[in-house]
């Protein structure tokens, strides 16, 4: 036996093997294979076909799963979709009992959870006990709370029906506790689909809901591989689908339930920068990388896999990292001294194995750890290369692995430069001693989540998510939770009639965008309107106008025929103006404040604009500009006090949930009421920061190009809003497929509504669409209120640890 004083200088670990003899004997009782759990029992359908599961540690074959079919997806949301009136229909306080009763359950059972997920997953023993399944406990006792909370907190609100949940193969149980704990919590029904490699923990936990009681139906789980997961998001009977998973596959789904009024969340890829400044203390920065990249061997969505390194102490820290780096043990998950354990599947090894090659043969350096690995098993050594180009492949693509790429930067813009360098934006760590400057930095960064001096810090209490191409949506939090409820807001008066659009109105005087031809009968005319792009009027790029008809079906005037360049224009127009987004909520509120003003003044002249354009009576024309005056007031009362939150989550932290805007919003607004719609979208926008690129009403565009004067007037930027006229539809089109466009509102027709939805999944923008409901824009409830602010806003969650 070596002395300890050996030992404490070699720093060598013998073995420290957690027993599995209980989780072997619960794998031996179902040899035979798992069937699917569907309405409260296990079954395995006749015509049942088996996927193998292996240990990615021994590439042993541990279970058999079912592979599931559409078949089995439609037995399992009908269990489903029966269970969810009486489910709905418990008081708040029941769910809590039996959200509470999994909580405890779960921790009762802790250790065979931990060991079943180390054995499926291949991650080590001791982030499976002291971090998966504490917080998977946690989720569940966190979401106990709102559902006793669900009736004051969120007035009104009810829950959505059945939601398709299908999660990843990395955090297989606490993924699950992340989707299923809030759905119920909100009176929802599920029908859980977890990933192939790893389904045995959810199988798991199926059991622990009918040891609790669950009714019959509430929780189901299909096991399967794509195909089972491509049917729960195409079936007609799913009313929302959350999936966390991989980009490419995010954008599909976002095409699949395009149009279908699904609502849905996507947490997906990343490709997160871990900032470290001069200041930094290199030593705990060293170990926030091991806790970032290393982690669950790398496998995480949110790793700091892109290390930034001030170049005054890229040296130091490099030497520090790559010592660091050579004390790592890979091994044995069921290892409790083990920090690395196995890659997932081969599959994923050898992806990860042909990245690493390309970014060599791209010039990159590799640094990789001298530790023996297991002869069986997908195991790799932690990695990491250095002089990797900001555009080279390893800094753009996730790698999922644990693979960490080193980047040089000078000063705090470049680093934020390279930190938004990347089409993701899901998490970022910053490591510095100067919390001004951290905090600058965070508010720079493209993220939704960012650790301070920290990393890899979860809790139920803060909703995670990203920005861009990681998706969009919260888990966790009062953010989670909404993602499950129906707002009272959106119970709009059923489906409207197929609008009249100007363009069907003239289509034998009007050119196609395409080929224009010269337009009309000029002497009737008295002037054209032009476009309105960054704080002047534009004439459209094609050169052409469209007839706009008053009341009595003569042309009132032109309007410009914008076309796919003029919202480019616009486009950057609204970005130039990103200041917008820095100034403070008072000083927006004034420019608000000024607008409602200087409509005012106008009041009249609105008014007989309306009724010569609509035909509306004296008196709703006069409801319409004096609701519209009333909605800037609200707006603008709102842009100073619309505050973010401070989560209660672990101690030693404040977690800021901050409220940002998008950017650069699309909004194409519907026929009716073309004054009060106008302002009632783009009011919400511009008052939380937003820059918007506005399609007004079709048919009466003359009134938002009227407004341009009451903008000019009231000291409103250049650039905050451009309005672009034209046929809707087709402009919207290209709002939605541009990738400098954040966020999307559309309200007009259902089929615009799928077709902005679908074209949006080009960069993964946020959307919101009518889906061809009416919308009564006179009503407070409907065409005012918080649901807009909430859904011009994005919320990011900072980290900020304090003590010493």
């Amino acid at each position: 036996m070596p002395a300890i004083a050996s030992i404490m200088k070699s720093m060598e670990y013998g073995p420290a093997p957690e027993a599995n003899d209980h989780v072997l004997a619960w794998l031996a009782r179902h040899e035979t294979g798992f069937g699917h759990f569907i309405d409260g029992a296990f079954a395995v359908p006749a015509d049942a076909a088996f996927i193998d599961v292996a240990n990615p540690a021994s590439d042993a074959v541990i279970a058999r799963t079912v592979a599931g079919s559409a078949a089995h997806v439609d037995a399992a949301v009908a269990a489903a979709r029966a269970a969810f009136p009486a489910w709905s229909g418990l008081s708040g306080h029941h769910r809590a009992r039996y959200l509470y009763a999994i909580a405890r359950t779960i921790q009762k059972r802790e250790r065979f959870f931990a060991v079943l997920e180390s054995m499926d997953n291949g991650k080590p023993i001791r982030e499976s006990r002291d971090i998966d399944v504490p917080l998977a406990a946690r989720h569940f006792y966190h979401h106990a709370g709102w559902a006793e909370l669900v009736e004051s907190e969120f007035p009104g609100a009810k829950a959505l029906g059945v939601c398709g949940q299908i999660i990843p193969w990395n955090f297989p149980l606490l993924m699950l506790a992340w989707k299923i704990a809030p759905a119920l919590a909100a009176g929802n029904t599920v029908v859980l689909k977890p990933a192939e490699y790893t389904p045995l923990t959810a199988l798991a936990f199926a059991e622990v809901c009918r040891e609790v009681g669950l009714p019959k139906g509430v929780v189901n789980v299909v096991t399967g591989d794509g195909a089972a997961g491509a049917a729960l998001v195409a079936h007609g009977d799913v009313d929302k689908i959350a999936f966390t998973g991989s980009t490419e596959v995010g954008r599909l789904i976002r095409e699949a339930t395009a149009g279908t009024g699904k609502k849905l969340t996507l947490e997906l890829g990343g490709k997160s920068p871990f900032i470290v400044f001069a200041d930094a203390d290199l030593d705990g920065a060293v170990e926030g990388v091991v806790d970032s990249i290393w982690f669950n061997q790398g496998q995480v969505c949110c790793a700091g896999s892109r290390i930034l390194v001030q170049e005054a102490v890229a040296q130091r820290f490099t030497a520090k990292l790559k010592a660091r780096m050579e004390t790592l043990r890979v091994g044995d998950p069921l290892d409790k001294s083990i920090d690395i354990g196995a890659i997932v599947h081969p599959v994923q090894l050898d992806r990860i194995k042909m990245l690493v090659g390309k970014g060599e043969a791209e010039g990159a350096r590799l640094h990789q750890a001298a530790c023996a690995l297991p002869e069986k098993g997908s195991f790799y050594s932690p990695a990491l290369l250095t002089g990797v180009e900001p555009a080279s492949t390893l800094a753009q693509e996730e790698i999922f692995g644990p693979v960490a790429t080193l980047t040089t930067f000078r000063t705090p813009d470049e680093a934020v430069a390279l930190a938004n360098n990347t089409r993701y934006g899901l998490a970022a760590s910053i490591w510095s001693e100067n919390i001004n400057l951290a905090l600058d930095i965070a508010a720079s960064v493209k993220a939704g989540v960012v650790w301070l001096n920290s990393t890899n810090i979860f809790d139920a209490g803060a909703g995670f998510g990203g920005y861009r191409e990681s998706g969009f949506g919260r888990e966790g939090g009062r953010e989670g939770m909404l993602e499950y409820l129906s707002d009272p807001a959106e119970k709009t008066s059923g489906q409207a009639a197929e609008e009249k659009t100007a363009f069907a109105a003239h289509t034998d005087t009007l050119p196609a965008p395409e080929q224009a031809s010269p337009i009309v009968d000029r002497p009737v005319i008295d002037r054209t309107a032009k476009l309105y792009v960054g704080g002047k009027q534009a004439r459209p790029d094609s050169g052409y106008s469209y007839v706009v008809s008053g009341r009595d079906g003569k042309p009132a005037g032109l309007a410009g025929l914008g076309n796919r360049k003029d919202i480019r224009n616009a486009v950057e127009a609204a970005a130039k103006a990103g200041d917008w987004g820095k100034v403070t909520g008072h000083n927006r509120a004034q420019v608000l404040f000024y607008v409602a003003e200087n409509l005012s003044a106008r009041q009249a002249e609105f008014e007989t604009r309306l009724r010569s354009l609509t035909g509306v009576s004296k008196d709703a024309a006069a409801r319409e500009v004096e609701t519209s005056i009333r909605r800037s007031f609200w707006y603008a009362a709102q842009a100073d006090k619309t505050d973010g939150l401070v989560h209660q989550t672990k101690s030693g932290h404040v977690t800021l949930a901050m409220n940002e805007p998008f950017g650069v919003m699309g909004i194409a607004c519907p026929q009716a009421m073309p004054l009060l719609s106008f302002v009632s979208l783009v009011m919400p926008a511009i008052a939380m920061g937003n820059r918007v690129v506005v399609v007004p009403s079709e048919t009466h565009p003359l009134v938002a190009t009227d407004f341009c004067q009451v903008l000019d007037t009231s000291d409103v930027p250049a650039g905050v809003v451009n309005i672009v006229t034209g046929e809707r539809d087709v402009l919207a089109r290209t709002l939605a497929e541009h990738d400098e466009v954040a966020a999307m509102w559309y309200f007009g027709t259902a089929s615009g509504s799928a077709m902005v939805e679908k074209a949006s999944a080009g960069n993964l923008k946020v959307t919101w669409v009518n889906g061809g409901r009416a919308r009564d824009w006179q009503s407070d409830t409907e065409g005012q209120g918080r649901l807009f602010l909430r859904r011009a806003l994005q919320v990011k969650n900072v980290w900020v640890p304090y003590g010493e």
